[in-house]
């Protein structure tokens, strides 16, 4: 991931809600055969928004 760019980041990020809404709605109607999935599509979140984060703050230190 940390290989990718900023902007392939926030669509992979906007995909991955897309995702976790679909699962979670999947959950509540009884349809979803693997609920840890969800957890899974949560982890890979995180990790999105943690490199997002890296990236902003070094930004900032280059800028300085």
């Amino acid at each position: 991931m940390r290989e990718m760019t900023k902007d392939e980041l926030i669509a992979k990020l906007s995909d991955l809600k897309t995702e976790f809404f679909n699962l979670r709605f999947q959950l509540a109607t009884g349809q979803l055969n693997n609920p840890s999935s969800i957890q899974f599509v949560k982890k890979d979140i995180a990790r999105v928004k943690t490199v997002l984060k890296e990236m902003e703050l070094n930004s900032q230190k280059v800028a300085e």
